[in-house]
């Protein structure tokens, strides 16, 4: 599939991942649809706040305009990520999207709750994941529109 590049403004990427292989295949999947962006990886959910909150060695980085935030994460869950994220004012309006390998109905059920803005499970085929992969890409990072990346 084609997809057409959003914005001339690199599309600002947190993914919240510890597992290295998942990190390989976002990168992949951003090469191939050709989308311009700034991508940054923090491996778990305290990095994540202190990303998002610009502590530490993160006071340079940017506001990400998505987030990609799995749920099994050491040191704080993805859950509680996506609480702490939701209930600031500051960051509330970053959509959040739920990339984990969790099916369980009280993972979505709590994931929604608390605000998140979509619930993909990660299948464990790589041709199911290349399918997932097309489908994200094509919607949230080539057609939805994200808060400060308007043209």
């Amino acid at each position: 599939m084609d997809y057409q590049i959003r914005s001339k403004k690199p599309l600002k990427i947190l993914l919240v991942e510890d597992n290295p292989g998942d990190v390989r295949l976002m990168l992949e999947i951003l090469r191939e649809g050709e989308i311009l962006h700034d991508f940054n990886v923090v491996t778990d959910g305290e990095q994540a706040m202190q990303y998002l909150r610009k502590e530490l060695h993160f006071e340079n980085k940017t506001r990400p305009d998505i987030i990609f935030l799995d749920l099994n994460l050491p040191k704080m869950s993805g859950l509680e990520v996506l609480k702490a994220i939701k209930a600031d004012a500051g960051m509330r309006s970053i959509p959040v999207v739920i990339l984990t390998s969790s099916s369980s109905e009280d993972d979505i059920e709590s994931a929604y709750a608390d605000h998140a803005n979509c619930f993909i499970t990660k299948p464990m085929d790589p041709d199911e994941f290349n399918k997932v992969a097309e489908i994200v890409r094509a919607f949230w990072l080539s057609a939805a529109k994200l808060p400060g990346q308007a043209s």
